[in-house]
């Protein structure tokens, strides 16, 4: 099947009608098989069980994309099937997660097993450019298994592990597959851009349903799902001269999150606790602990990760300067966020009124 523009607005109109028609029968299916997110912790920001199933409309839009309109025109010399299957597992151990709460390292299990389907696939990445713009580094086989694995389990959780606030992980993986996707086109990877904008319209189709207040959750076969597809759908068309779809644009646009998720490693360590226990120090959580709320905590981050998304495309274009600049710009933004010292007395505030308002709750439903 050759390019053309049909094929770039049909993958992503037929993965966001398909997430946003499948979202409310996800909501209602929740319930009945016991899919339901309960606040039992301080982690959680909500205060009342909301449906986490939505993830079933993000993986039937992006699927059915893919089958479509991605499949037909697969690179001679790799296999789809890789992907697709690894799509289908990744989700499924994301449901068994989100009804049975499997231990961490099952989960982990579960990552590597589609990861090394993927590669065995044809899939993978076989070489890291110089970052500004040396030799290529050509791996071995099993450097080349060990990189993409780890590259694969390493995005895919860090799209699960930004997936804290209503609407985050959906906006977030839309303003980096949007981005990549952009960057493919500009370069002519035709396929990776079709690839991108089917992730970009399942995680659209599913954001009405998702921002705050949330009428439901993707959970984690929806995060994990699009973590998956953002890892391995970047190395569908490598650019060997610039790898401009392989790590280069993948690895900024998702800086937000894989810092987040690499701060949280370093912070688990450094305290002596595993690092795969949940916490509530992630920066959304602090900048929505600054007295922003959900709503603007999540814009906030949209507007960090559009800075990135930029600042890779321009990366693409080898726009040096204006990549540092838009650096410095997002850096800048997290200190201000971050640091503020009045901040402390901001959060003591929040959380004196989230414990009135707990209060308060507890009261009415007594008196009924």
């Amino acid at each position: 099947m050759g390019f053309n523009y049909f094929v770039l607005w049909a993958s992503f109109l037929t993965s966001f009608v398909l997430a946003l028609a499948f979202t409310p029968l996800a909501i209602w299916l929740a319930p009945k098989i016991g899919a339901m997110d309960v606040p039992k912790d301080e982690r959680r920001v909500h205060d009342k069980p909301v449906p986490r199933f939505g993830g079933m409309a993000i993986f039937i839009g992006i699927m059915a994309s893919t089958l479509i309109f991605i499949m037909p025109a697969f690179i001679p010399g790799k296999s789809i099937e890789g992907i697709l299957i690894g799509g289908v597992l990744i989700y499924i151990f994301g449901v068994v997660d989100d009804l049975w709460d499997i231990s961490p390292k099952l989960k982990f299990l579960g990552q590597f097993i589609c990861a090394c389907i993927v590669y065995a696939s044809g899939i993978r990445l076989n070489f890291i450019n110089d970052f500004l713009g040396g030799n290529d580094l050509i791996f071995g086989s099993a450097a080349a298994f060990l990189v993409t694995v780890l590259w694969i389990v390493g995005i895919t959780n860090a799209v699960n592990l930004v997936d804290g606030l209503d609407g985050l992980a959906a906006g977030i993986a839309a303003i980096a597959s949007l981005c990549i996707a952009y960057a493919g086109y500009i370069h002519g990877h035709y396929v990776a851009t079709t690839a991108m904008l089917a992730v970009a319209g399942g995680a659209l189709g599913f954001l009405p349903y998702n921002f705050h207040p949330a009428k439901t959750f993707m959970g984690d076969s929806g995060s994990q799902l699009l973590g998956f597809c953002l890892a391995t759908f970047s190395l569908i068309q490598p650019v060997k001269s610039a790898t401009v779809v392989a790590v280069a644009i993948p690895a900024l646009v998702l800086g937000l999150p894989i810092f987040d998720t690499a701060f949280a490693i370093l912070r688990r360590v450094i305290r002596r606790q595993s690092i795969v226990v949940a916490d509530k120090e992630h920066l959304h959580h602090r900048i929505m602990r600054a007295g922003f709320g959900q709503r603007r905590s999540v814009m906030i981050m949209y507007c960090i990760s559009g800075i990135m998304g930029v600042m890779a495309v321009e990366y693409s274009r080898h726009y040096m300067v204006e990549c540092l600049g838009l650096l410095a710009i997002a850096v800048m933004l997290l200190y201000v966020l971050l640091s503020d010292t009045s901040n402390k007395k901001i959060e003591i505030n929040a959380v004196n009124i989230r414990k009135k308002e707990n209060k308060e709750n507890k009261e009415k439903k007594h008196n009924k």
